[in-house]
């Protein structure tokens, strides 16, 4: 196996444009009309996303992970014939980055094309929808529950944030390339329509315990988690066939939706 291993000399190389870039947008609409690129962190992640199948473009990565790297950066090494990668010591890669790398390394790749609601749902019987969530440790926190407690697929409304990015992808330990996902394009009359009961997770005057055997009986159950402090729209609320509340000790009124949402899994996914 031949490696491209490039000692960065000019901070401001045209080949590390890319790493440069702070808008995830941008990184987004690289390849426009195709689907563009994401930044993997460290090398769990890069591994989890090449076994996933996902192209590497290049590698940033610190020095002394190249001169006696550990096991997962092997792992990662063996997989980059003839990809460049590019080495420099740690203060060089913040300079570059403008962040602190987690784990020494990083890896520039190409997105691969959305897949559809129906395609990830056909086989299907407990999904997650998640509306609005913006906070990128949060939806990694998700998915990495989502993956760990049987959830068989997740769909994101347009206003969250990008399971790919390159936060969302680290916390979620590499599970957003495990678990299918996509965005919901075509709004909630489309899960009802693959034969899905709707499980709002909110804290209603009408809502049912968590430990209501009902929704758990549910052949195919969305259950649905709304956005950080407001929650879920009360329109989407009257749409669900139940609206479900975790139960907590007095004066305590939510949880957090990444721990919500582990609590709701374990309960509706068994």
């Amino acid at each position: 196996m031949h490696h491209q291993i490039i000692e960065i000399t000019d901070l401001n190389s045209p080949d590390l444009a890319l790493y440069r870039i702070r808008s995830e947008v941008a990184l987004l609409r690289y390849y426009e009309p195709a689907e563009g690129v994401f930044i993997a962190e460290s090398p769990k992640v890069i591994l989890r996303a090449i076994q996933a199948g996902y192209e590497v473009m290049s590698v940033l990565v610190e020095d002394h992970h190249i001169a006696s790297p550990d096991e997962e950066v092997n792992s990662v090494l063996s997989y980059l014939n003839n990809v460049p990668i590019y080495t420099a010591p740690f203060d060089v890669l913040t300079q570059i980055t403008g962040y602190q790398l987690t784990r020494g390394m990083l890896a520039v790749m190409r997105r691969k094309p959305l897949a559809t609601v129906s395609d990830i749902c056909e086989n299907a019987t407990r999904i997650a929808i998640l509306e609005d969530v913006v906070n990128p440790t949060n939806l990694g926190a998700i998915i990495r529950s989502a993956a760990a407690l049987r959830v068989d697929a997740v769909l994101l409304t347009p206003g969250c944030t990008d399971p790919l990015y390159r936060r969302a992808a680290r916390v979620s330990m590499g599970t957003v390339f495990q678990v299918p996902w996509t965005f919901l394009t075509n709004g909630y009359p489309e899960i009802k329509a693959l034969g899905f009961k709707m499980a709002a997770m909110a804290l209603t005057h009408n809502s049912i315990s968590l430990s209501d055997p009902a929704p758990a009986k549910e052949k195919k159950l969305a259950i649905l988690m709304g956005t950080e402090g407001d929650g879920l729209k009360p329109e989407t609320i009257a749409m669900c066939d139940y609206t479900i509340r975790i139960p907590m000790r007095e004066n305590v009124d939510s949880l957090n939706v990444a721990a919500a949402s582990a609590v709701a899994f374990w309960e509706l996914c068994k």
